[in-house]
């Protein structure tokens, strides 16, 4: 059982906790193939998706996950609530409270804003992504998709390409791999990778080519310039010349490389049309994965909650 209230980010997560949320989502993995794509698990609760930031595939994953667990859901959209009146977080978690919400998905643009709102409502939290610190949902599910693919996780050679600095997935996902003893490699302009992460404990490279060498895993990030204040690079002409990862560029790779990106995706710039396409290629599966990942956190959080 997992030993926590809400589930804020993975590292504080142990080893064990990892691998009871991976080993639960099997199981929930497995209602998809039914003719009745439902079981009763969360009869009679309610989660409430509270996004602040635009989403499309996490917010509707936990709605499907949720409603697969037969669950209630209310989505709030900020910009047509409260919010633009004014209301703080505090106060709407009051709010949903008193209405009796078992769950709050919350995504934020603010680092910590999921562990204010855990420390103030009594409802479990679940961290749908905040600021630059994690996006711990998408870390297991991505685990969840290595290991589905490729069994043994430690000793992989996991690459990272991209915005590495202002991605929250690939800090989960780092936290993720380096507790079941992968070796991850970082890599894209160094305007783009802090120094910060070498306190992770990952390998650095800025050349595509080398940092591909010997790859067992690819995760490809998008640049995410909604989240940047100044240029940092030329241009995106420059960053697809030097990072677009290309069938050409993958040969530098194992044969079967498996690809990965946590979407969305922006093609021709960091992914070519081809990538998405191969064979080995398992983004819409990591789609298919998140919603089992989601209802096994859903389901754990409410039996530790009892």
């Amino acid at each position: 059982m997992l030993k926590t209230k809400d589930l804020l980010g993975l590292e504080n997560l142990t080893k064990k906790e990892i691998e009871l949320i991976l080993d639960t989502a099997i199981n929930f993995k497995g209602v998809f193939t039914r003719s009745v794509k439902k079981v009763p698990a969360l009869r009679g609760k309610t989660v409430v998706n509270l996004f602040y930031e635009p989403s499309t595939r996490t917010s509707k994953s936990f709605e499907v996950a949720a409603q697969r667990l037969s669950a209630d859901v209310i989505d709030i959209t900020t910009s047509m609530s409260s919010v633009v009146k004014g209301e703080s977080l505090i106060d709407i978690g009051k709010t949903l409270e008193a209405m009796k919400a078992d769950f709050v998905v919350i995504r934020h643009a603010m680092a910590g804003t999921p562990k204010i709102l855990a420390e103030n409502i009594s409802a479990a939290v679940i961290n749908a992504g905040d600021g630059f610190h994690e996006h711990p949902t998408q870390g297991l599910l991505d685990l969840y998709t290595i290991r589905e693919n490729l069994d043994e996780i430690k000793g992989l050679k996991v690459v990272i390409v991209g915005d590495i600095g202002h991605s929250r997935v690939a800090k989960s996902n780092i936290l993720a791999l380096n507790k079941f003893g992968a070796k991850v490699t970082v890599v894209g302009p160094p305007t783009l990778i802090p120094d910060s992460i070498k306190e992770m404990g990952v390998d650095i490279e800025y050349n595509l080519k080398k940092a591909l060498e010997n790859a067992d895993v690819v995760n490809i990030l998008r640049i995410q310039l909604e989240r940047q204040n100044k240029n940092l690079f030329p241009s995106l002409r420059e960053y697809t010349a030097l990072y677009k990862v290309t069938p050409e560029i993958l040969k530098y790779a194992k044969k079967s490389v498996l690809i990965m990106h946590p979407g969305p995706m922006n093609r021709g710039i960091e992914i070519s049309s081809e990538v998405v396409n191969l064979k080995n290629a398992v983004i819409n599966e990591q789609v298919t994965n998140g919603i089992a990942i989601r209802m096994a956190i859903l389901y754990l959080l409410a039996k530790a909650n009892k």
